[in-house]
């Protein structure tokens, strides 16, 4: 008779860019295509994949304040216009997500995009039906890394920090995790960086999604 994994914490938050969806190469581009349409430059990929968990509004905001609406405007209308063909999935990831909701684990989304595209990005690959609350970027004054999304996704649950743990590919997801109280688990598929995702000191890093199943369920 075989034995039914268990979840070790009653919560587990998901970032989503880099994470739950291989949207690097949108982001990437959606950045080159705001700078070189509104600034006629471009920027190093390596900079802008830095910028990934961050708003836009932020980022812009630190990188060409004075027009940092514009920039944010060309971003939006060209990822836009282009997610249905850059989008990919993680193999293996919607797997995990299945196995976790079956198992009976209540879940989250916690991310720095806004609502629409999030919640598009999403139902596109099929992770909505098992997700149960999405926190996106008009949700809360503060973003990442501060704790403010995560928090507000464990409290929507009804759960505390304590009985979560957050998931995430870049450096600010660790530090909001620890920032809210929550257990971390750092993936090194997306945009972070391995070695300084290590130097925020994770409570487990993982490499693939197997990986990832073996440590949400016992």
């Amino acid at each position: 008779m075989s034995v039914q994994p268990s979840p070790k914490w009653k919560t587990v938050v998901f970032d989503l860019d880099g994470t739950l969806a291989d949207t690097v190469e949108l982001i990437v581009q959606s950045h080159q295509h705001a700078i070189r349409t509104v600034l006629g430059k471009e920027e190093d990929p390596a900079i802008l994949r830095t910028w990934i968990g961050r708003t836009l509004e932020v980022a812009y905001g630190d990188y060409c304040p004075e027009r940092a609406d514009e920039l944010v405007r060309a971003y939006l209308d060209w990822n836009e216009a282009n997610l249905d063909r850059l989008l990919r999935p993680y193999d293996g990831v919607a797997d995990v997500i299945r196995d976790l909701d079956a198992a009976g684990l209540r879940l989250a989304v916690a991310t720095s995009k806004r609502r629409s595209q999030a919640a598009e990005v999403m139902s596109v690959l099929g992770l909505d039906e098992h997700i149960d609350v999405l926190v996106a970027m008009e949700d809360t004054d503060k973003h990442k890394p501060d704790p403010e999304p995560l928090l507000k996704a464990v409290q929507t649950l009804g759960d505390t920090p304590a009985e979560g743990v957050y998931v995430g590919d870049a450096v600010v997801d660790t530090l909001a995790g620890k920032a809210a109280g929550m257990s971390t688990v750092a993936v090194t598929w997306g945009a972070g960086n391995p070695e300084a995702l290590a130097g925020v000191r994770p409570d487990e890093v993982v490499h693939t999604p197997e990986e990832l199943r073996a440590v949400l369920l016992d």
